[in-house]
């Protein structure tokens, strides 16, 4: 469970590094102490079951898809297929950001939700190919035996094209940066519009868990795992990751946020065919 822990510690890093970029590095502690004091406010004929499972299960699907990540080789649950788990965990918080904007029985967050589910199937399809391109190339779905199947050469340097969708596919995922328009402000926030106190500040929480869990899994996929001179395996994991999150945080407010249609024109017809082409020349080198 320690690396459920460190990735806590990361999300929770990422939220800092986010607040500093924006000039801003003590933001997030203060908005967290805010929001423990806010009332929550509940919306007229608001579903509260859905709208706390929502909420809930965001931070809950991240923790659980932590469980396969390994640091150094080692993984609190060593799971023989870890993508296919992770991918799972991914597919929850599509539930949680759309049950989220449902609950609150608010037009806003309703639409924003509608926003995430457009995205989602927009950005799956080379998301899934991206991980499959991986596997393929390591014949495993464990992520340990994928960061072995790289030993000399990381799958970044031979697949590049797989592990740029990667990072695309997790900023959308993680509605971030400029695939945050399901939380936009021309819909007042859109999913999370209703959302206040204890229930924003755990809603937000998983989205930067999910966001750390997702910069983890780029190590063992396409970054050589735990694979480094001098340094213990773990400590390689742990400074690779902390890489792929900054990146990812970096990302906010250094891009304007994608028309909705304009992503999902670009995915079906740029990310897609470009991800299969990568994954037929990986099969052509490994089969």
């Amino acid at each position: 469970m320690v690396e459920v822990v460190v990735l806590g510690v990361l999300a929770v890093a990422a939220a800092t590094l986010g607040g500093a970029l924006a000039g801003r590095p003590a933001a997030p502690f203060q908005e967290a102490v805010r929001l423990l004091t806010v009332q929550r406010r509940v919306t007229a004929t608001s579903d509260r079951l859905l709208t706390r499972i929502g909420v809930i299960s965001l931070p809950v699907a991240a923790a659980l898809a932590a469980l396969v990540v390994p640091f150094g080789g080692r993984a609190a649950v060593g799971s023989s297929v870890g993508v296919v788990w992770f991918n799972a965990m991914e597919v929850v918080a599509w539930a949680s950001v759309w049950l989220a904007g449902w609950g609150v029985n608010s037009a806003y967050a309703l639409a924003g939700g509608y926003r995430f589910l457009a995205q989602g199937l927009a950005y799956e399809l080379p998301h899934m190919f991206a991980l499959i391109t991986a596997a393929l190339a390591a014949h495993s779905l464990d992520l340990r035996a994928i960061a072995a199947a790289q030993d000399g050469l990381w799958f970044a340097v031979w697949m590049p094209v797989a592990f740029a969708v990667y990072l695309v596919s997790a900023l959308a995922m993680t509605f971030w940066g400029p695939f945050g328009h399901s939380v936009g402000a021309d819909l007042a926030g859109g999913a999370i519009a209703e959302l206040s106190g204890p229930d924003r500040l755990v809603f937000l929480a998983g989205r930067y868990g999910l966001l750390a869990v997702a910069a983890a899994v780029a190590v063992p996929l396409f970054l050589g795992g735990g694979a480094g001179p001098l340094l213990p395996g773990w400590l390689w994991s742990l400074l690779k990751t902390c890489a792929v999150l900054a990146l990812l945080v970096w990302t906010r407010g250094r891009m304007p946020v994608l028309r909705m249609d304009r992503f999902m024109a670009a995915a079906w017809t740029v990310l897609i065919p470009v991800v299969l082409l990568q994954m037929l020349v990986v099969g052509i080198v490994v089969v």
